[in-house]
């Protein structure tokens, strides 16, 4: 089946009628933005997530750090001789740490309140971590550029998110490697709105509302989870823009680095049963992975 997308009579950066053509029908799908915008006002949800992290001890953030790296070696050496950079930043923690472990990492963010928190956290640390306002969607990375891109917990808040895969593409050199690690739909459990089960399971139009009600209309414009993945649509994704290989987490599984002996089990299980293996990637709480361009 072939089928296209586009979009007629654009007023301020809005797609007024868009439209998704199959043979013999035509939908109408409805009203949306172009391009996600760097909003420079004071947001609530920004305002929030600051007031929650900027005390946090980077000691803390260790862990997950060193999780990346563990993931990205299993690919390459992560050395200071690499570029690196960072899509989707928030409190700036990771190119932090990079820098405080003498790592060359930038770091990318829409956010300019994030950006302006990043470098004040940073700085407790002794460090002035790289920096910089860049929307994905529209930013230019350049073309062959980087080593390693990292995009850690961010393209469920991409509104265009292939259009920021293609992004990262381009800007990756031949042979670089992403780490992806975002939302997972099927999880009982959600980083986006924890005290909910099964919120990833509503469809796009209840989790938006029902977040605008809780948090305030202006989640639209930085802070809202646009989409819920899947594995399997990542897998396709990532094969479509291009990359060579896509590993997802039970392919990144080390059973023997697990301290729990059920989960451990639950690992080893899943590398070697296929049925086990599509169980746990439908309910693991986030999608993970390593794709190599």
């Amino acid at each position: 089946m072939v089928a296209c997308a586009f979009s007629i009579l654009s007023v301020s950066g809005r797609s007024c009628f868009a439209f998704r053509l199959y043979p013999n029908r035509l939908i109408e799908l409805g009203c949306s933005r172009l391009t996600m915008e760097i909003h420079h006002e004071e947001l609530s949800d920004v305002v929030r997530y600051i007031e929650r992290r900027k005390d946090e001890d980077i000691r803390l953030k260790e862990p997950q750090f060193d999780g990346i790296l563990f993931y990205l070696e299993q690919f390459r050496k992560i050395d200071g001789s690499l570029r690196m950079a960072e899509v989707g930043t928030g409190m700036g923690w990771l190119p932090t740490l990079a820098k405080m472990r003498g790592l060359n990492c930038k770091g990318i963010e829409i956010s300019p309140m994030l950006v302006q928190a990043g470098r004040e956290y940073g700085l407790r640390y002794g460090v002035e971590p790289d920096l910089e306002i860049g929307n994905i969607e529209t930013s230019d990375l350049g073309e062959n550029v980087y080593d390693v891109i990292i995009a850690n917990s961010v393209f469920e808040h991409v509104e265009h998110w292939q259009t920021g895969l293609r992004t990262i593409y381009r800007a990756l050199k031949p042979g670089g490697i992403m780490f992806f690690e975002s939302t997972n739909k099927w999880s009982i459990t959600s980083g986006e709105l924890p005290p909910m089960p099964c919120y990833g399971w509503l469809p796009n139009w209840g989790r938006y509302n029902l977040r605008k009600v809780i948090h305030g209309a202006d989640i639209m414009k930085n802070g809202i989870d646009f989409h819920q993945f899947t594995y399997g649509g990542l897998r396709k994704a990532f094969r479509e823009i291009g990359f060579r290989e896509a590993h997802d987490r039970v392919a990144l599984f080390r059973p023997e680095r697990i301290a729990n002996p059920k989960k451990r089990k639950i690992a080893q299980i899943a590398k070697s049963n296929p049925v086990a293996r599509k169980l746990v990637l439908t309910f693991f709480e986030v999608t993970t992975f390593v794709c190599v361009k």
